[in-house]
Order: structure tokens, then sequence, then C-alpha cells
């Protein structure tokens, strides 16, 4: 899996002050897309140990206190990204389980296989939906269209 950015401190993510990682690869290819140049799975950079170490060392510094990881993308939930990231947040969880994790999908949660289900334990708060620019508005939190749901599935 690839990734185009990193973020080791952010706060408009997600609640609080986090770790926010933007994977990429999508298939959803809405109109207006913020981030289009995500959707290649080509872009960006792999996603090897040692970022896997880096982000786990920015969730523990006690220095900036962060709530927790987000994923975006790209689309975290695409079957080619969910090989990498459910071992990943496997990890964030056993090491880090004062984090939360928040994660940014085209999917519908009723839409999501058994693979991506796998990755639903240990997700707190799940975005769904395909960003429809006919909805949009700019007025939502942490949504960019009002069909997209926010599930709080722990807090």
């Amino acid at each position: 899996m690839n990734y185009l950015q990193y973020y080791p401190t952010d706060v408009i993510n997600g609640e609080g002050t986090r770790c926010t990682l933007f994977v990429s690869g999508c298939t959803h290819a809405c109109k207006g897309c913020y981030n289009q140049k995500s959707w290649s799975f080509s872009a960006g950079v792999l996603f090897d140990d040692v970022m896997e170490q880096q982000i786990i060392n920015d969730l523990k510094d006690t220095r900036i206190k962060r709530q927790g990881l987000t994923l975006s993308g790209g689309d975290p939930l695409h079957p080619l990204n969910v090989e990498t990231l459910l071992p990943f947040v496997q990890r964030v969880k056993r090491e880090c389980p004062d984090k939360d994790i928040w994660v940014w999908t085209g999917y519908k949660l009723d839409e999501l296989d058994k693979q991506q289900r796998a990755m639903l334990p240990y997700i707190d708060v799940l975005i769904d939906g395909k960003f429809i620019q006919e909805q949009a508005d700019p007025s939502l939190v942490w949504r960019g269209s009002a069909n997209q749901i926010i599930h709080r599935f722990k807090l």
C-alpha cells in the first residue's frame, strides 16, 4: 500500500490532536473530490515498517499528546488497502490502547464485505459514503456532503 501524506500533528481530521495518514488508492471517483491525486494506488510512497513505527512512536509521544489516528485517502477500506491497514490498526490498538481511530471511506457501512468488516472492531469513528457534490455543504463537521454518515462505534 502507498500513502500520499502523513501528518504527525493534525487538528482538522477528527477530534483532538491526531496523527493522520492519507492512503493512496480509491475507485469511487467522486465528482468534485478534493483529493483526486489519491485515486491512483501507485501515487505517493510505500507504507513500510519505518513509517508504521514512526506513527506508533508519534502516538506514544508524551510531548504532544495525541487523541488518536485518522485514516483517510484515497480510501482506507478499499480491499487493496485493508490488506496492509488491518494488521496496522490491530497493532495501534494493541500498543496504544488509549488512542482512538477514525476512518473516512466512500463505502457505506452496509456495503462492506467480510474483509472490510474485519477493520470495524478497531475503528472508533467511521465516516462513510461517497462525496456527492450536489449535497456538498462546507458547514458540515467532518463530512463533505450531507449523505455521509458519522458512525461512532466507541468513544
